[in-house]
């Protein structure tokens, strides 16, 4: 797995072998994410439009964005809705703007409740009007904001004034009354020039005619994100991590897989691969005792799910002969009396499922007497009697290391390491063979437990 590329098979193979504990682990998920969710109250978010009549440029319009979301602004709104423990500085958060198509700037507020939504967009719209209606006027004084207004109103009484001295003035046609009348309409025409003049050059003619178009809709939905989208993230995101967790495991594992491999790590030959038939369901194993081998069956993740699929096998009869020919193939390498000191991994049940067999194909030729070793500290009894010790393991179940650490314990007990046995799982067929059944076969000798000598 750590040299392939990672598949579409390999996801697949871990929805097939793992979907207990990922199923698990995503309600687990969906339960952290409920339980953000109770952290976080729901929030309601509604938005008000303004329209900005006129032509404004691009960055104007980002400007009035600014204006809108801006302390001078907010902080009025605050103080016009007047809730208890909410200050400008907090609504500040609760506020956005945005510039729409059509001179259009949205003002968006976010509330505990959908009516409290309503009232802040509402009341920062209107804050925004009169804030920008007053800077357009080229003052922030309400006083001056009216300014503009009482000049004309002061222009138009001049009008009037000249319009009543031109009639007092003498309607005769000399020429000092027709010189009077002139100057008069001439002054009048100046009057208005400048007026027309004054309205093109105040912003506030063209840009200061804000409106808020209508009140801002009550929100019906909760703003994201909303409870349910928690939840299914929290659930989402613990099954994506379970299963890259299994990858990267994967990708990062050192078990070697292949039996040359494994022989050349042990520094022996490869005498042969036999197969174990799976063990039949509910067939009580040793380590159904503990009560974490229930969890670990429970979810599913008592069996490898890195490795391939088990293959079909043949009949008991063509198993056994496995067995038999790597009796033979000891018989030959080894000068008589034959005693060999079978090791077996300490929890690889396949092997030791495979080492029992073993001895009951080898009928007392060689003499096998099987030992268990613990991995981490392994330790082999001393050699007494026997020719050498044969291993026997199942593949992608160990590393490079932990193999070398057991046969440095044989070469520590004075054991040569004569032959390796790699064993497989396979699915067994229902027909039964010919020969002696295996219910005759004994187990010459098994030992577990501390050895009589050796060393780690």
């Amino acid at each position: 797995m750590s040299d392939d590329t990672i598949r579409l098979v390999t996801i697949g193979r871990i929805l097939r072998r793992r979907w207990r504990l990922l199923a698990v682990l995503t309600v687990v998920g969906a339960l952290v994410g409920y339980g953000t969710s109770v952290l976080f109250p729901p929030r309601y978010t509604t938005s008000a439009s303004v329209l900005l009549p006129g032509q404004w440029e691009e960055r104007e319009l980002l400007t009035q964005v600014d204006i809108a979301t801006s302390s001078a602004v907010v902080d009025r709104a605050a103080a016009a809705l007047g809730w208890s423990g909410v200050s400008g500085a907090e609504l500040r958060d609760r506020v956005s703007a945005k510039a729409a198509d059509g001179n259009i700037i949205k003002i968006s507020g976010t509330a505990g409740t959908p009516e409290r939504a309503q009232r802040l967009s509402d009341q920062v719209a209107q804050q925004f009007v009169t804030f920008a209606t007053r800077i357009a006027g080229g003052s922030t004084d309400p006083e001056a904001a009216t300014g503009t207004e009482a000049l004309r109103k002061k222009v138009a009484e001049t009008n009037r004034r000249i319009t009543d001295l031109a009639r007092a003035a003498d309607p005769g046609q000399t020429v000092e009354s027709v010189q009077a009348r002139t100057e008069l309409e001439k002054l009048r025409t100046t009057l208005q020039e400048a007026m027309k003049k004054l309205d093109e050059a105040d912003p506030a003619t063209d840009k200061a005619g804000m409106v808020v178009m209508g009140p801002a809709a009550r929100p019906t939905d909760e703003a994201p994100p909303t409870r349910t989208q928690l939840i299914a993230a929290g659930a989402l995101l613990f099954f994506l991590l379970a299963v890259i967790g299994h990858l990267a495991a994967a990708r990062m594992s050192r078990r070697l897989r292949t039996a040359p491999e494994i022989a050349a790590a042990l520094g022996s030959a490869l005498l042969g691969t036999v197969d174990v038939p799976d063990e039949p369901r509910g067939a009580h194993r040793p380590e159904d005792d503990d009560p974490r081998a229930g969890i670990r069956r429970l979810l599913g993740v008592d069996t490898r799910w890195d490795l391939p699929a088990p293959q079909g096998s043949g009949d008991e009869a063509g198993r056994r002969i496995r067995y038999r020919r790597v009796c033979a193939r000891l018989r030959d390498r080894l000068p008589a009396p034959r005693r060999l000191l079978v090791v077996v991994p300490d929890g690889d049940e396949i092997a030791r499922r495979a080492a029992g067999q073993l001895v009951a194909e080898a009928e007392g030729d060689p003499q096998l007497r099987v030992v268990e070793v613990a991995v981490d500290r392994p330790i082999v009894p001393d050699r007494v009697t026997e020719s050498g010790a044969l291993v026997v393991l199942s593949a992608g179940s160990w590393t490079a290391d932990e193999l070398v650490g057991i046969a440095e314990a044989c070469a520590d007990g004075r054991h040569e390491v004569v032959g390796v046995v790699v064993a497989g799982p396979v699915h067994a067929r229902a027909t039964r063979s010919a020969g002696h059944p295996l219910d005759d076969a004994t187990l010459t000798l098994a030992v577990r437990g501390p050895a009589t000598g050796g060393s780690v």
